[in-house]
């Protein structure tokens, strides 16, 4: 009997052992591509998991309370490098969702969205080799929960998850990651800029898959995108995109020269909705 991409995914979705979680989503992208899994067309799921599988530790906090440390100390560099690991578990779960959640979508977009979840997997498991090699591991200081409370916000509307988690919240890292290669650089650490270099070649992909899905999305309903993206951004109270922007990783992800003009300009849109 040929098994479900989708049943599985939620099965690798909820294990909670990091080490555990990326084994699986290793071996789903293995048999996926040795064709021993297949899609069930079915309905999308609307209802958000609250709880997917995650660790005890790190303790989950309210953004504000995740301390801010000076990456020239042992402390603050573990802390960045942690905040990073954080991230791309969270990616993990992200892109395990999509497989699990949009059922409806044709076969491209589950392999896609598959593909992404063994990347971040990977990235994970690159980003805690450093911490490891610096002496703290993954758990060691607090994290946040944003990542997973847009997935959660957006369970209903695959419109809504493709600009507002890649396009929106994966699209700040690529502005994002510069800058920290840079402060890595400053205090020696080429070993984690090497790894990032690779994470923000990966992530390109991994925006662009989502700009390919909401274009689409926008398309079949008759919507406008860039205003479709602003309305979504206003509507649910996600980070609008502020400067200094990657703007050839953007360029390279699907944005239009015209939205980063937008997003340089430092305007403020309302939803129209």
């Amino acid at each position: 009997m040929t098994l479900s991409i989708h049943q599985l995914a939620r099965d690798a979705l909820l294990i909670a052992d990091p080490r555990a979680k990326s084994e699986a989503v290793s071996a789903l992208l293995a048999g996926w591509d040795a064709g021993d899994y297949i899609c069930v067309a079915g309905a999308d799921d609307p209802l958000p998991l609250t709880e997917p599988g995650r660790p005890a530790r790190p303790v989950l906090v309210d953004p504000q309370q995740v301390p801010r440390r000076r990456v020239t100390t042992a402390e603050g560099h573990a802390a960045l490098l942690h905040a990073i690991a954080h991230i791309e578990f969270n990616a993990i779960n992200l892109a395990l969702d999509c497989v699990m959640r949009f059922r409806s979508f044709p076969v491209p977009f589950h392999a896609g969205w598959l593909k992404v979840a063994a990347e971040e997997a990977m990235h994970f498991g690159l980003v805690t080799e450093r911490l490891r090699a610096i002496g703290y591991d993954y758990g060691d200081f607090p994290a946040h929960n944003g990542l997973w409370e847009m997935a959660c916000k957006t369970a209903a509307d695959p419109l809504a998850r493709m600009a507002l988690v890649p396009r929106v919240l994966e699209a700040r890292g690529l502005d994002a990651t510069p800058p920290i290669m840079d402060k890595l650089r400053k205090i020696g650490d080429v070993e984690s800029v090497a790894v990032l270099e690779i994470i923000l070649r990966d992530e390109i992909g991994h925006v662009a898959l989502g700009d390919h899905w909401f274009r689409r999305l926008c398309a079949r309903r008759g919507l406008e995108p860039e205003q479709t993206y602003l309305d979504l951004i206003a509507r649910f109270d996600a980070p609008h995109p502020q400067p200094p922007l990657h703007e050839s990783a953007r360029l390279a992800a699907g944005f239009s020269s015209s939205e980063l003009a937008y997003f340089n300009a430092g305007r403020r849109h309302k939803s129209s909705a």
